[in-house]
């Protein structure tokens, strides 16, 4: 039976994907959002949708882009962002400052739609260089539950968040991340040392554990001066 309503969920997207495409609605070359927006929208699983999405891949609806990722450098260096910015830092060979600002809870009523809680932790740093220079703020936002709302009186383990979500059981398996750039905020200019309107990069990840839980969004202010964005697209031989 369940098979059975897995089937029908899966035909259901397959259709709906199909009559968009043939309608017009949907024009050839247009990016489709990610897993996790789409899922939302059809709602069904995720491994639900990869299903439909393989099926119309089979049938010539849809195309993959192998390869396709975007990488973030400091000073030219890849950073691995799977064990967090402060041990992808300090690979680098960077000598880095981590300093903790605010690690408190919060309530965010705009995002109860979307992750399905209104209750979070926000852990905000920032970051020095080797000179001294603040290269970087970010504001982590993390679910109160599971063990993290204690996070405010218990600190972090080691200093790392990483370390401490898995720790909590929460190890990111999957997500998304968007980078724009803007100008700093009399607040974030403040806290940065900058004068308001500098333009920093603007980096938003949203990572979702094995589970399909969420467990972090990280918004990361990022000095352009010392940090790039580097974009793969195509086979990589």
């Amino acid at each position: 039976m369940t098979r059975h309503v897995r089937f029908d969920k899966k035909q259901r997207v397959v259709n709906e994907f199909i009559r968009r495409i043939e309608s017009g609605l949907m024009e050839d070359g247009l990016l489709l959002p990610g897993e996790h927006q789409l899922a939302e929208e059809f709602g069904v699983s995720r491994g639900t949708l990869r299903e439909a999405l393989a099926e119309l891949k089979r049938r010539h609806y849809i195309a993959t882009q192998s390869g396709v990722g975007s990488i973030v450098t400091y000073d030219g260096v890849v950073l691995d962002q799977r064990s967090g910015w402060a041990q992808a830092l300090a690979d680098t060979g960077a000598l880095i400052n981590t300093e903790v600002l605010r690690l408190e809870a919060v309530q965010r009523a705009d995002l109860l739609s979307r992750f399905g809680t209104d209750q979070f932790i926000l852990l905000e740093r920032r970051r020095r260089g080797n000179d001294g220079t603040l290269v970087s703020l970010e504001r982590s936002l993390m679910p109160a539950t599971g063990g993290l709302e204690s996070l405010p009186r218990v600190g972090l383990i080691d200093d790392s968040l990483t370390i401490t979500l898995a720790a909590y059981g929460y190890i990111g398996e999957h997500g998304d991340q968007w980078i724009g750039a803007e100008p700093l905020n009399e607040e974030d200019a403040r806290l940065l040392g900058r004068p308001v309107g500098t333009v920093f990069l603007k980096a938003l990840r949203t990572t979702y554990d094995r589970r399909e839980r969420f467990m972090e969004q990280v918004e990361s202010l990022l000095d352009p001066v010392h940090f790039r964005l580097h974009l793969q697209f195509g086979a990589q031989k």
